[in-house]
């Protein structure tokens, strides 16, 4: 076995959900997932098929969200991935919906920081080990920080 990591490209101004999942229905069902998920939402999602003629199934509403996810999963190289480019949406939006798509097995990251997948690679192929999501820690919030928390997530309406 051989150990790789391999960094997803996260355009500008998006977040990208990195999921397994177990069927080619994945594809449309996790679209009818999204779209119904928030108004205005713009993605591209592309699912690693690992048996039959194991190709990158893409679909999506933004072409250029449909083509870095396509790059990602042939970056990433691991069957029964998926991984998910939102614009005009954030993962709190569309989780519990993607959660309730049959095929999908568990959610590994949902995120806009920088994401380094570490992978294993054996004869038979590829697989996810984890995620490096972001950057560490730098201290321990303070009075500050919490104030600053709290009123951040009220002024974006995710808290009242």
């Amino acid at each position: 076995m051989e150990l790789k990591t391999v960094k997803l490209k996260v355009p500008e101004g998006c977040n990208i959900i990195l999921a397994q999942s177990h069927f080619i229905k994945t594809v449309e069902d996790v679209y009818e997932a999204l779209a119904s998920s928030a108004p205005g939402i713009r993605f591209g999602l592309a699912f690693s098929e690992s048996s039959g003629e194991c190709l990158v199934r893409v679909d999506g509403n933004d072409e250029e969200l449909k083509k870095a996810a396509a790059e990602n999963a042939l970056a990433l190289g691991c069957g029964h991935s998926l991984n998910i480019l939102l614009r005009d949406a954030y993962p709190i939006n569309v989780l519990n919906q993607l959660k309730a798509v049959p095929e999908l097995c568990h959610v590994i990251a949902a995120t806009a920081n920088p994401l380094t997948v570490v992978v294993a690679e054996t004869e038979q192929g590829r697989g996810i080990l984890g995620v490096v999501d972001g950057h560490g820690p730098k201290g321990v919030e303070d009075e500050h920080g919490v104030k600053w928390r709290k009123e951040f997530l009220r002024k974006i309406g995710y808290k009242t």
